[in-house]
């Protein structure tokens, strides 16, 4: 799938391997935990295993059922991570005979719920990349103050698609009627997988004519791409380079209500200073769509299926970056946060093209 990168500088040729030595991810949780209650909660940091294997091992050793566990996200195989999971803290005692050569229990402590999908603010975020020479050093930091000020497309990352990068093709099979899948759990990943496949393709499109409408006269692009004349002279105006247009959907930010947009002028600089952003459609039931001009654009991604929909940002504000240059190496270490459901791999994406 070839999607718009909004920024425009070349392709930069560094190394990037993910690896339990050059990408490590430590979970933000959403809330204190109580120190006391009936679940145990786990802080593990693990190496070269996804999830649900460190799940999976754990669940072996207690004899238990891997359902038993709750946990906030998915993390990367591929990767060293730390994050919190919990169980019974019936277990606790068995638990401190545990030992494996990927998994580390670092510290427990107790809460009155399990842990849930979606109970995380968020994760920071250590990446290392390689092969970096001084003319790459000072593009790397151009980008990176670049996302500091206007954020980062909120693509889904390949991650999502499977390791082939095809899951959306079952879904779409799915939704269409052209393949069965008994599997529930299956049958969820490949739909998910394809709505996020149709919500890449519409944030590119958006990118797309947000840096047209950068590039060219208003009258240019109004006589070759029959956009309303009016609304490019609004976006034309917009501090930001992703640009919002009448009917689109905004959200406050970093958390809060979604709302019909009012005011272009007065938005687009709320935008611009990170207080809401647009969003797109996960398409769905049961979800706001865009209006006006925001869905002549929209409507060709909104396909109809059985899976609720939803409303996911569009642009993220990534927090606290820092860049560290070992020039002895040629490495370049990167340190971030990003919100709960916006992808690592992809702020790389944006940057290295």
């Amino acid at each position: 799938m070839q999607i718009q990168r909004y920024l425009n500088h070349s392709k930069i040729d560094v190394y990037f391997k993910q690896s339990k030595d050059d990408f490590v991810v430590h979970e933000v949780p959403l809330y204190e935990f109580s120190k006391e209650g009936e679940h145990l909660i786990i802080k593990l940091r693990k190496k070269d295993l996804a999830t649900w294997d460190a799940i999976e091992i754990l669940a072996n050793f207690l004899k238990c059922s891997p359902r038993e566990f709750g946990y906030a996200g998915l993390k990367d195989k591929n990767a060293m991570t730390v994050q919190h999971i919990s169980v019974h803290r019936k277990y606790e005692e068995a638990l401190k005979e545990f030992t494996h050569e990927n998994i580390k229990i670092l510290e427990t402590t107790y809460h009155n719920n399990k842990i849930k999908i979606g109970h995380l603010k968020g994760n920071n975020f250590f990446i290392r990349l390689k092969r970096v020479g001084l003319v790459e050093k000072q593009k790397i930091e151009e980008a990176l103050g670049k996302i500091a000020t206007f954020g980062m497309p909120n693509y889904f990352g390949f991650q999502r698609f499977g390791i082939d990068g095809e899951n959306y093709k079952k879904g779409k099979a799915i939704v269409e009627g052209e393949l069965k899948e008994r599997n529930r759990n299956l049958k969820q990943m490949f739909i998910n997988s394809y709505q996020s496949y149709l919500f890449n393709l519409w944030l590119s499109k958006r990118i797309e004519i947000s840096k047209l409408i950068d590039s060219f006269e208003a009258k240019e692009i109004y006589e070759k791409l029959n956009l309303p004349l009016e609304e490019v002279k609004r976006a034309k105006n917009q501090p930001h380079p992703f640009k919002i247009f009448t009917g689109d959907l905004l959200s406050h930010y970093p958390f809060g209500r979604i709302f019909i947009i009012d005011d272009l002028e007065v938005e687009s600089q709320k935008f611009l200073d990170k207080d809401r952003v647009p969003t797109g459609l996960l398409s769905g039931k049961r979800v706001k769509k865009s209006e006006a001009f925001a869905q002549e654009i929209e409507k060709d991604f909104d396909i109809e299926m059985s899976e609720d929909g939803a409303r996911r940002f569009a642009f993220i504000f990534p927090e606290n970056i820092e860049s560290n240059y070992k020039e002895d190496k040629n490495h370049m270490e990167l340190s971030f946060y990003l919100p709960k459901g916006s992808y690592a791999t992809e702020l790389i994406a944006e940057i290295l093209h």
